[in-house]
């Protein structure tokens, strides 16, 4: 065992203090700036908050004030709704956001009773390791819903090293996580900028309103003069395929010489399939088979993996295809909506369609329009339950189409964003995995360290 790592009960440097049973009555789902009230459900399952995929409430009743939460407190998941119990004791940092959080009840705050012996990076990795999951679930109550308590989590026990090997050992697995977090900001932001463009000239018309007003003003101007005027960002060869007028349609006012076109007429519908469970010559193999729990998160439209894997014998013995990469993936039923665009080929379950483009050819213009799609599919059920997605659901939604050389433009602008948002989840993925790798090894002791540079590079080779 580790020379100066001492054996040591969490109870003796920490305390865990419950949270507020804040009113369910008073809680208000539009953020209007009043205080958020955190759930588990914004947790998510590898650490961590997930905010920005999940619903956020806030709370507008009166509360005693010391369950205001400060900016990187940490909170540990108390009670998980399967048998399982995988996000027992699981921790996430307050965010430092200008955003008030509360602390909400079945969620643990962490106090350190001796900051001067345990780091507070190197505890959250603690909490992050399998064997204090382990410990929280083998000693919870409940059977379908498991619960721990504070008592419970500060008699784990853990080796503690010095301090300054707790802060070797945090700083490389927080480089690590700061990495994986500054490529899901770029690839946000690299997300925002495609829907915007898309926005633009598909759904608004922006580059056909700027040539319509320019053409007001100057109606003897040629094309190419209107062009320069109303559209001096884009070549010259893009701003041509817009025109500088509307047409009235079914759908209102669209560019002229467009045409309303069946959003089915615009790509190939392709089923799913699921293979039979009982033939284990089927499941856990190479094939990466996509279900909803595999859509990926408001942050990313990459599917580059899935929970389950099958066989090449699973696909030709049951309904499902191999899509290729660039097919977009929409769920259709049960959780319908959530889309994803494939990263590489993969099959798919049966409550899914696979939507292959024909026009372009990054499969971007399919993706982003069958958002579109789906946003005018929620809107048409005019309060009822939208619950499931059917071939003809795709033949009853039109949409204005140009001349398919402006999507093939479009495309060639934003495939370098794609691009680098794909390259950048394979690279995220591989430091997660590495992280998971090194995580129980520097923590127990069994992967000492004295430089972190070292060990990074020794992990990486």
């Amino acid at each position: 065992m580790a020379s100066e790592w001492r054996l040591a009960k969490l109870g003796d440097f920490i305390k865990i203090e419950h949270g507020w049973p804040f009113k369910s009555d008073l809680y208000s789902d539009d953020l209007t700036g009043k205080p958020i009230v955190v759930s588990i459900g914004n947790f998510n399952y590898t650490g961590g908050f997930r905010f920005g995929s999940t619903l956020s409430k806030e709370y507008r009743g009166e509360y005693p004030a010391q369950y205001d939460l400060n900016p990187g407190e940490v909170l540990l998941v108390m009670t998980c709704q399967t048998a399982g119990g995988e996000i027992l004791g699981i921790p996430a940092r307050v965010p430092d956001d200008g955003r008030r959080y509360l602390h909400n009840q079945r969620l643990g705050k962490v106090v350190i009773k001796r900051p001067m012996e345990v780091i507070p990076d190197f505890l959250y990795f603690l909490f992050l390791t399998p064997a204090f999951n382990r410990e929280l679930v083998n000693s919870a109550t409940g059977t379908k819903i498991l619960h721990t308590a504070p008592s419970r989590i500060e008699t784990f026990q853990f080796r503690l090293p010095p301090p300054h090997e707790q802060r070797a050992i945090a700083h490389i697995l927080r480089t690590l996580d700061d990495k994986i977090e500054l490529n899901r900001r770029m690839n946000e932001t690299l997300e925002a900028m495609a829907r915007a463009l898309f926005q633009s000239w598909f759904v608004d018309f922006d580059p056909v309103r700027a040539k319509a007003a320019v053409r007001r003003e100057h109606p003897r101007w040629t094309d190419a003069e209107v062009c320069r005027a109303a559209l001096p960002t884009l070549a010259p060869e893009i701003a041509a395929l817009f025109p500088d007028s509307f047409e009235n349609s079914a759908l209102g006012d669209i560019p002229k010489d467009w045409k309303l076109t069946p959003f089915s007429d615009t790509v190939e519908i392709i089923g799913g399939g699921t293979p039979k469970t009982s033939v284990a010559e089927y499941w856990d193999g190479n094939i990466p088979w996509f279900s909803v729990v595999d859509a990926p998160n408001t942050s990313d439209i990459w599917a580059i993996d899935t929970e389950k894997r099958i066989t090449l014998a699973g696909v030709e013995n049951s309904s499902t295809k191999i899509l290729p990469e660039r097919t977009t993936i929409i769920s259709a039923r049960g959780t319908v909506g959530r889309l994803a665009l494939t990263a590489v080929p993969m099959a798919m379950n049966q409550s899914c369609y696979g939507l292959r483009g024909r026009l372009g050819t990054c499969g971007t213009f399919t993706y982003l329009t069958t958002r579109q799609v789906v946003s005018l599919l929620q809107q048409g059920a005019h309060g009822s339950v939208f619950d499931t997605i059917t071939r003809e659901s795709f033949q009853r939604v039109h949409i204005p189409l140009g001349h398919t050389t402006l999507v093939d433009a479009f495309e060639k602008l934003v495939e370098p964003c794609l691009l680098q948002m794909q390259n950048a989840l394979v690279e995220s993925r591989t430091l997660a995995a590495l992280r998971d790798t090194l995580l129980p090894k520097l923590i127990s002791g069994e992967l000492r360290v004295s430089k972190e540079d070292n060990v990074l590079s020794e992990a990486k080779n």
